[in-house]
């Protein structure tokens, strides 16, 4: 394995074959509620798949790569974490490109709940109120711990360098075990998980590091927590789309 990932052209069939076995294309594997299979809803992130291992879509899954590859060329450093990760399939990519890479100083954080989206704190964030309240609800949202691991298992990546960090934002993030990020990927939805990820992890954040926000272009709370977060901060770097509804941008300093 070793040898193979020595070359780079391998390297990236490899890391290729991850993307599409963790969003389940090269299956065709349909919707989980309208049960077809729609290419360009999987290529944006659209729909909830039945069976594959994250709902971010391929183009999502692209940048993702792209941005973790470039800190190990840059060698920014820091670890790496997701906040908000469902069936973990997007810090099964980050641990993949570690590996490929040959990278055994870096940690892959991921942070859940593992019991879905908090009832929102409405005297605190009303922003949240409306239909991103309402996401408590959803139990498909709502995925054990032990079904995450069991996925790292399923591609041989469960190992010391993936940490888990269980439990509400609020009460896990802001004394993360960690003193140095290169890249962090908010998938909270809500403005508080979004807030609080930000608020806990922006200054543990190399310069050069990235920040990825998944649900920045279709839910507007989360899009407010994060204009609110740089117009307080004084954060200027431009926010570059991904394809409508993440983004991301880079730290200067």
């Amino acid at each position: 394995m070793l040898n193979l990932f020595a070359d780079k052209a391998m390297r990236g069939r490899y890391l290729d074959l991850m993307e599409k076995c963790l969003n389940n294309t090269i299956y065709d594997d349909p919707s989980l509620h309208s049960g077809i299979f729609d290419q360009q809803a999987r290529e944006q992130g659209l729909d909830c798949p039945r069976t594959a291992h994250t709902m971010i879509g391929t183009r999502r899954l692209r940048n993702l790569r792209t941005l973790t590859e470039t800190i190990l060329a840059e060698r920014i450093p820091g670890d790496l974490i997701e906040t908000g990760v469902w069936r973990g399939g997007a810090c099964i990519l980050m641990r993949a490109v570690l590996m490929a890479w040959k990278c055994t100083d870096r940690k892959v954080w991921v942070a859940d709940s593992f019991a879905g989206v908090p009832p929102p704190d409405l005297a605190t964030y009303p922003a949240d109120d409306g239909d991103v309240g309402r996401l408590y609800q959803l139990k498909e949202l709502a995925i054990p711990q032990e079904e995450v691991q069991a996925n790292f298992r399923r591609y041989d990546l469960l190992d010391d360098q993936v940490q888990f960090l269980k439990g509400w934002f609020r009460d896990t993030l802001p004394t993360a075990p960690f003193e140095r990020l290169a890249l962090m990927r908010l998938d909270g939805d809500l403005y508080e998980s979004t807030d609080v990820a930000l608020r806990s992890l922006y200054p543990k954040l190399s310069p050069g590091g990235f920040v990825i926000v998944d649900d920045y272009g279709a839910i507007a709370p989360c899009r407010q927590a994060v204009t609110d977060f740089r117009t307080e901060k004084g954060i200027t770097e431009p926010i570059q789309d991904i394809d409508g509804s993440g983004v991301y941008w880079r730290k200067r300093a």
